[in-house]
């Protein structure tokens, strides 16, 4: 392992010891966003040499159940997935991983932005569900690590005006930064729903086409729901609130549709030519850069967990 980043799951699994169903129950090694140097490979490898430079899909798949033959294999029940309890992730200098989800770096990508292909995947598997492309105008609800990269693929997957909207206004100039063509920021409270869509509709200036909620909050989701235009989509990406109440009836009646997604397939291919074409440029989402030593890995985890101007904390193993 050369490079690995710190996720926001990352941080909940250390402070909460579980996230939904997923509960750790002995010693487990953290961390999924990664790239590396390979030092030995299996028989069976043909397409990877020791010391090619590659970005590592953390999933491993059965290959076997009905959403793996279906090409859907992020929604296998058996997937082995980095630091999901009980299996060990990659915050460590070696791992062991399939050659088949190990991808070879281009000599212009850097190892750095090979371990960032992993969120740039959650922001590309969105896209392709909510079938952004350049007749889609796009909201994106929430300018955290995961909005910004999804605002990143939305733009390269030709949305032509992005929206975005946070309650932070240093995220949103952020945002705004990396090409965002504008920030509205509102409160927490929903009885300021209302006139906060009016400012959302305004700051696109048409309609809405698809909106994409990278917070995942009952607020969130019924701002991108009444705001998107009748015959629209919305896709909830980020996982604020197990539970929610959301305008559901009035959303159905306007016919948007509604779609979620979990981690993504099928996206490292795409993601590093992004990154190779330059048509994405992540090196401004890291802002933080750590060591492995015991001091560093624990003032990472800190610097991440407190957030205000850390996007993306990470090592170099």
């Amino acid at each position: 392992m050369k490079a690995v980043g710190i996720c926001g799951s990352d941080v909940h699994y250390l402070r909460e010891m579980r996230i939904a169903h997923f509960v750790v129950k002995e010693p487990m090694v953290i961390g999924h966003e990664c790239a590396g140097v390979i030092e030995e490979v299996g028989s069976g490898v043909k397409q990877l040499a020791v010391g090619d430079r590659v970005a590592l899909e953390p999933g491993v798949s059965c290959w076997r159940c009905r959403h793996c033959k279906g090409g859907r294999y992020n929604l296998c029940d058996d997937m082995k997935f980095f630091a999901t309890p009980p299996v060990h992730g990659s915050l460590a200098n070696q791992i062991v991983h399939p050659g088949d989800l190990c991808f070879k770096l281009p000599d212009n990508v850097s190892l750095e932005e090979g371990a960032m292909c992993e969120p740039l995947s959650v922001g590309v598997h969105a896209c392709r569900r909510a079938d952004v492309g350049p007749e889609k105008r796009v909201l994106i609800m929430g300018a955290g690590p995961i909005g910004l990269v999804t605002m990143l693929a939305a733009r390269a997957f030709g949305a032509p005006r992005i929206v975005i909207v946070d309650v932070d206004e240093h995220r949103l100039s952020v945002a705004k930064s990396l090409g965002a063509d504008a920030g509205v920021k509102v409160s927490t409270r929903a009885e300021d729903m209302a006139e906060e869509i009016e400012k959302i509709q305004a700051a696109m200036g048409a309609e809405i086409d698809v909106s994409l909620d990278c917070a995942g909050f009952s607020k969130t989701m019924s701002t991108a729901l009444e705001a998107t235009r009748a015959g629209g989509k919305v896709c909830l990406v980020g996982m604020g609130h197990n539970e929610m109440t959301v305008p559901l009836t009035s959303a159905a009646i306007r016919e948007v549709d509604v779609v979620g997604i979990f981690r993504y397939k099928d996206t490292w291919p795409l993601c590093i030519e992004f990154l190779r074409s330059g048509k994405i440029d992540v090196k401004p989402l890291i802002t933080h850069r750590f060591g492995f030593s015991q001091k560093d890995v624990e003032e990472a985890f800190e610097v991440s967990a407190r957030g205000r101007d850390a996007i993306k904390v990470m090592f170099n193993l």
